[in-house]
């Protein structure tokens, strides 16, 4: 049979092909290996979907939607998790409802051009000339919903489609290009987690920190308190945003034509149209109904995700056919997602992540108190490349540090603080943390300039908490050595 002389073939990439062949080099090599002592055969089969996941998700070998639909078959078939409802548990998983659900508003808001005209209000407000203001301005936009929406998928979820209308204003200048991923992954990923640390309603393993003092210490940490002892995290984001702007040259990237095009833009758009009205009145409803899902309804807010979108498809309330609202859907995100989730569950079932945190104990043992906690921390962030969610993570290590901290001696209050915190700032893939799905589906970046600025972020995040955060504690009550 003849080929279509109209396709197009497509060559992959040198760092495609050492990518696909080397993950599956390292995925039989571990696979063959002996199992190590304390290590169950189940663990070391997901060590290896581990990293094969990490070499292909970095070179980009596989489409990232792909990956979401072998991670769990390969986590099945190893017998890494035997049962089929384990191995696929990130498709049944409320964040992976909510960020779908993200997917589907931001959407509607494209296809209604509200997108569009909630980016143009913001710049607006803030006057914004440069790609650097308007970093600035989505920080205080972050903070304040911090306040608002307790949840940082949550919040990740309401600026996705504010943050895609934003990246639309630039041009596809390298310089330009540069600026959107700056904007997306300061916006949505750094100021979205550092103001989670800070507000302690604003990030669920805040809450569970402050849940494990009171019941494992009798020590109560209350909202004022906790804003106190982690405001010196909003400096962190100020030394982040100069290592963005230098990492991608955004400090002279401006918004051509400035205040005076933005004004332009607005006259155009006129006024508000009634569908525009109604996705923005429906998204503000969703918004509280995220915030209040748990406490009024006994509802994740993943299962709310699934009512709201119930709602907004009732017959004659949109004017778009499905086909056309899904073809704007990232789905290969949530695919990738949902693989994300799984490969988190297989990392605490089998014990892969409670062994990787033991292999450091003895490193950290006798060793100055600063050295103790870059040898942990840096075991946590290696941890955490096979862990998605937050919540996850900090449910495991949280209590784990807890006991730890007797061992060498230290407050078990501030070396857990320390230890997990900067475990909330694991941004080496976007799989790390939910709104790094969620910032990666817009396009605005690559998974190496994720990982690379990450790198940056990280190292800088890891010499804050030890520089300045644990004085900070200590001169607040709550030395790290009693």
């Amino acid at each position: 049979m003849e080929m279509n002389q109209g396709l197009a073939w497509t060559k992959p990439s040198r760092k495609n092909m050492l990518g696909f062949l080397g993950a599956w080099g390292i995925f039989f090599a571990v696979m063959a290996a002996p199992v190590p002592k304390g290590l169950s055969p189940q663990a070391l089969c997901t060590l290896a979907v581990v990293l094969w996941s990490v070499i292909i998700w970095v070179t980009e070998a596989v489409p990232v939607g792909v990956t979401g639909l072998v991670i769990p078959m390969l986590l099945l078939v190893t017998g890494a998790l035997p049962k089929m409802e384990d191995a696929f548990a990130g498709y049944v998983a409320g964040t992976t409802y909510l960020c779908l659900g993200a997917f589907i508003f931001a959407s509607l808001m494209q296809l209604s051009g509200l997108d569009k005209r909630i980016a143009v209000a913001v710049l607006n407000v803030f006057k914004v000339k440069k790609a650097d203001e308007l970093i600035k301005g989505m920080f205080v936009t972050n903070f304040i919903l911090s306040l608002l929406i307790p949840a940082t998928a949550a919040r990740g979820t309401t600026l996705l489609p504010i943050v895609k209308g934003l990246v639309e204003v630039f041009g596809d200048t390298p310089e330009e290009r540069r600026a959107k991923s700056a904007i997306v992954i300061q916006s949505m990923v750094y100021a979205t987690m550092i103001c989670g640390v800070v507000v302690m309603t604003a990030h669920m393993p805040n809450i569970i920190m402050v849940n494990l003092f009171e019941k494992k210490f009798g020590y109560s940490i209350g909202y004022l308190q906790w804003f106190w002892l982690h405001a010196p995290m909003l400096i962190l984001w100020v030394l982040i945003y100069y290592w963005t702007r230098w990492f991608f040259k955004t400090k002279d990237v401006h918004i051509d034509g400035g205040v005076e095009r933005i004004g332009r833009m607005r006259k155009e758009m006129g006024k508000s149209t009634p569908i525009e009205r109604m996705l923005l009145g429906f998204f503000c409803l969703t918004a509280v109904a995220w915030a209040t899902s748990k406490p009024l309804f006994g509802l994740d807010v993943g299962a709310m995700t699934i009512v709201m979108l119930s709602i907004i498809f009732i017959p004659g309330l949109l004017p778009w056919k499905w086909n056309l609202i899904q073809k704007n859907t990232t789905w290969g995100t949530f695919l990738f997602l949902a693989g994300a989730m799984s490969l988190s569950v297989a990392m605490s079932k089998t014990g892969l992540a409670k062994y990787l945190a033991g292999l450091a104990q003895p490193l950290a043992m006798d060793q100055h108190w600063a050295v103790a906690l870059l040898i942990l921390m840096l075991a946590t962030h290696v941890i955490r490349i096979g862990m998605l969610s937050n919540v996850t993570a900090i449910a495991f290590l949280a209590p784990v540090m807890a006991d730890l901290a007797s061992n060498y001696g230290y407050n078990p209050i501030p070396f857990t603080m320390l230890v997990c915190d900067v475990d909330t700032f694991a941004f080496l893939i976007p799989t790390q943390v939910t709104v790094g799905v969620l910032a990666y589906s817009s396009g605005a970046f690559s998974m190496k300039d994720y990982a690379l600025v990450g790198l940056g972020t990280m190292t800088i995040a890891i010499i804050f908490d030890i520089a300045i955060m644990a004085p900070w504690y200590a001169f607040n009550g709550l030395p790290l050595i009693p």
